[in-house]
This record gives C-alpha cells, sequence and structure tokens, in this order.
C-alpha cells in the first residue's frame, strides 16, 4: 500500500476519484482508526465525532466487529437460500414497529431503500406523482435524485414530482401567524396534489424524513404532518417516512422518529446506521404492498439480506438494549440541549436551538429579528471546532445551520468537551471579527 502525506493522497484522491468529490474541512482529515466516539489521523490525533450516525453504536464496536467476523467465517449467501439470520433478524426489526408494519425488505443503502419504496408506492397507486419538501434528499439513484430538490438537477427537471415549502416552526411563511402555519404548510401539499391533478397525474406518495434533518432538524408545526398525509392519502397516496437519519432510537423517546406523530406510515425506508458501517439498509412496509409487489416485479438483490449483514443487524440491535443507549439518547440529549441553550444566552449568533435525541442543530443567525443566516460563520465554526478536535457539519438550505449528530454511545464527558470546544470556537470567531 501506497503511504503519502495528506497533501499528497488528496492530489491522488482527484486524479481518480475527480475534483469535485466532496470532503469535509477546508484541510481535509487523513483518518486512519475509529474507537467508540473517535477518530484518530494519521499522526495518532483524537477527535470528538459529533457528526457520524453510520457507526450507530460507536466506532467499530466490539459486538458488532466480533459478529460480523464469526458470521462471516462461516457462511455467507445471497437470501435464495433459507437461513435463521435473516428471517430472526427481520423478525426482531419489524417488532418495533406498528403491527401494520409487518414485513421487510432488505437492500444496501438507503439509496436503494428510497428506490425500493417509490417503485412499491406507485405500483400500489398506480400513481406517478410524489410529493417532497423543496429542500429534500432522499439519496443518489436516478428515480430517488429526481426527488432531490435539495441538491440533485434531476428534480429541477421532472414533471412527476412536487414540493412545498419545508415545515419550518422557526422561520415560519410571511404574514402567517404561528398557530396557523400547520394548516398553511398542509395546504401547500393540497396545492400540489391539485397541480398534479391538473396535469393528469395522479399522487402516489408524499416522502419526507419524519425529523426534517436535511431541512434543518425543523421544529415541525403541530399538525402538519398527519394534515399533509391526510391530504395525500385522500387523492389515493401513500406516506413513506424516511428513517435512514432519524431512526433506531436516535430521537430517544421513540424508536423510530415518525412515532412522534399521530400518523403510521405505509412504507418505512431505513439505512445508514442499520449496519453500524456495514451496508446494510432495508423497506418495512404493510404486508400487502410488499406482497402485491413483489408478486407482480420480483424483487431480489445479491448482496441484501445475507447471513453476514442479518447478524451485523441483530448485532446493533443488541448494543442499542444491553447498552441501553435509547435512554441515553434521553438523558444526554437533554443535557446537551441545556448547554446549547446556554451558549444561545451567550452568543448572539445562535439564533435558535433544537433538539431531537441524540440529534441537534443550531441555526447561526446575523441578526434575531431579521434571522439572516450567517453563512460564513457557520462555515468558519466548523473549521475551527476541526482544528479544536470536535468534528461537526452544517445543513439547512444556506448551510448555516450547525449539525451535531454523535455515535449513541455519546456520554456526559464527552457533552462537556463538545460544549467547552464551542464557547471557545464562538469565541475565537468574534475574535477574527465574523
Amino acid at each position: 500500500m501506497k503511504k503519502s502525506t495528506t497533501h499528497e493522497l488528496l492530489a491522488r484522491r482527484f486524479q481518480v476519484m475527480g475534483q469535485h468529490s466532496p470532503v469535509f474541512y477546508e484541510q481535509p482529515l487523513h483518518l486512519v482508526r475509529g474507537e467508540g466516539v473517535w477518530l484518530y489521523d494519521k499522526q495518532g490525533r483524537r477527535y470528538l465525532d459529533v457528526y457520524n450516525n453510520v457507526p450507530h453504536v460507536g466506532h467499530c464496536h466490539p459486538h458488532v466487529v466480533e459478529t460480523l467476523n464469526k458470521q462471516a467465517s462461516q457462511l455467507n449467501i445471497h437470501s435464495r437460500y433459507l437461513n435463521d439470520n435473516v428471517v430472526e433478524y427481520l423478525e426482531r426489526l419489524t417488532a418495533s414497529f406498528d403491527d401494520s408494519l409487518s414485513m421487510a425488505m432488505l437492500t444496501c443503502t438507503g439509496s436503494e431503500a428510497n428506490e425500493l419504496a417509490l417503485r412499491m408506492a406507485r405500483h400500489a397507486t398506480n400513481a406517478q406523482g410524489v410529493i417532497v419538501t423543496d429542500f429534500a434528499y432522499h439519496g443518489n439513484t436516478e428515480s430517488v435524485a429526481e426527488i432531490g430538490t435539495g441538491f440533485m438537477p434531476e428534480a429541477k427537471r421532472t414533471k412527476r414530482v412536487k414540493a412545498f415549502a419545508i415545515p419550518d416552526s422557526y422561520r415560519g411563511l410571511a404574514g402567517v401567524k404561528h398557530e396557523e402555519l400547520a394548516q398553511a404548510y398542509a395546504a401547500q401539499v393540497r396545492t400540489a396534489v391539485d397541480e398534479f391533478e391538473d396535469a393528469g397525474i395522479k399522487v402516489a406518495a408524499i416522502l419526507v424524513c419524519p425529523d426534517f434533518a436535511n431541512e434543518g432538524l425543523l421544529n415541525v408545526p403541530a399538525g402538519f404532518l398527519e394534515e399533509a398525509v391526510a391530504v395525500v392519502r385522500k387523492a389515493g397516496g401513500l406516506f413513506i417516512a424516511d428513517e435512514v437519519q432519524a431512526g433506531f432510537g436516535r430521537t430517544g423517546k421513540h424508536m423510530w422518529a415518525h412515532q412522534a406523530y399521530g400518523v403510521t406510515p405505509d412504507i418505512v425506508t431505513l439505512g445508514k446506521p442499520m449496519g453500524n458501517g456495514h451496508p446494510l439498509a432495508g423497506v418495512v412496509a404493510r404486508p400487502d404492498l410488499v406482497e402485491n409487489f413483489s408478486k407482480q416485479a420480483m424483487y431480489f438483490n445479491t448482496f441484501a439480506g445475507t447471513p453476514v449483514s442479518s447478524a451485523v443487524g441483530m448485532a446493533v440491535l443488541d448494543v442499542l438494549a444491553n447498552e441501553n443507549l435509547q435512554q441515553n439518547a434521553i438523558s444526554i440529549g437533554d443535557y446537551v440541549i441545556k448547554g446549547l441553550k446556554r451558549l444561545q444566552s451567550k452568543f448572539e449568533l445562535i439564533g435558535d436551538v433544537r433538539g431531537l435525541g441524540m440529534f441537534f442543530a443550531l441555526e447561526l443567525v446575523l441578526d434575531r429579528k431579521t434571522k439572516l443566516p450567517a453563512i460564513h460563520q457557520a462555515k468558519r465554526l466548523i473549521n475551527i471546532m476541526r482544528e479544536k478536535g470536535v468534528l461537526i457539519s452544517t445543513i439547512g438550505v444556506t448551510d448555516s445551520i450547525l449539525k451535531l449528530r454523535p455515535p449513541m454511545p455519546f456520554n456526559e464527558t464527552h457533552a462537556n468537551l463538545l460544549l467547552e470546544t464551542l464557547d471557545a470556537s464562538f469565541e475565537q470567531l468574534i475574535e477574527e471579527g465574523h
């Protein structure tokens, strides 16, 4: 294996992956090892990981690694053969959902899961139209890119996708009172349905992340999602909940973020944390949807639903339960939110503090009255944090919202380091004249 400096490795990367393959930070990290909530670079420096939700139960968790190695040394085949692991895993997984969501289909990535969900919804409804937010991201296959209103060029060209404004109770809608926001946003969903009908297109589904993470981890106006889903269902469409970011207990109070609402999805998509870094994802749905789709359109995925993947998935569920990580998301989540609000009272740049279990967002603004996004300050701040050894990122329409989403074993000691580093980084930002 060639050994390179960080600069040399970046140059080699550009040669084989292209100039526009994304990397974090102005000085990209050259990482070589991970353990728990920590990442280590080539020089041996460790960084507190407050960003990655893929290593859900911690980087290289011993139980997950041991389980993977043990099963990989015994058998790994595709799902056309019978294997106890696959069935047991899906039984355990679906048991955490509403009784109506009792069947599952496995994939390798969240993109594949959302692609499969769209195929299933369109097959069941004999319709094509899909409704999403106006800053959505749900993966990178062609049909999923088509609903990627936040980033994807395909979304600008399609006629079978309509978008509604992100349901943001912090910024709201011009001229709309706070208590009327839910109905106002739901009215936009109704308009999307009407526009589809005018174009001769039937509605297949509304697809959203229940935590609206990519949009900024929004505090959704109460009643909005229930009303929006009712509008879509009345038009014959389904509700698809994308739990790729919010699932597996991250919200603390619920295993799945959609369980906080008064409406149950028809289809749920899973990914990222499902395999703790192993490529494991899937769809959980009503049995009639799975059976009817599978009867007409055989679904098979060579690398999905293998004994190894299923064993890894079960190991993740084991750790979540044995280490009480869902409760940890509640207690540490509350602790972090209190600390972030103390910082908000100290720094005018912090316009809003939002949290959902072990997931936090700080919306930075130049003025709390006008709520003008502090775009450059947010970008500078994540780089200062990186220099100080804590890794975070940004989200939102203008990339002015700090995204804090650590692995689930994050504890009070880690939280204190995060809060202290944020405090020092905001101070440095001010000293630099930002």
